[in-house]
């Protein structure tokens, strides 16, 4: 494992302490998690990327340059309004 010198002034690493104490752990940790999910954030993004591309050269749709994004078309029919899925309802009922 590699160590890293930062520099951090007083109120802000007083600040990140007091974090790390509420939290029953250190301020090396929080930062070794925090550069952890940085790097997990990054890899899910880039999968995400090929993904995506990966669909967009496999479409067969075609946007003609008239086309313009309506938002009820997008969802007219694809989702189920709240009242058509009981299980979905937060008031209870059924």
């Amino acid at each position: 494992m590699k160590n890293v010198t930062l520099a951090i002034d007083d109120a802000t690493l007083d600040r990140a302490r007091a974090y790390a104490t509420k939290r029953g752990t250190t301020l090396n940790a929080l930062v070794r998690q925090h550069l952890e999910q940085l790097g997990r954030n990054e890899e899910r993004l880039d999968q995400a990327m090929r993904e995506l591309r990966a669909l967009s050269e496999t479409t067969t749709a075609r946007l003609g340059s008239g086309y313009r994004f309506d938002r009820e078309d997008a969802y007219a029919e694809r989702v189920l309004h709240r009242h058509e899925r009981p299980d979905l309802r937060s008031d209870g009922k059924t």
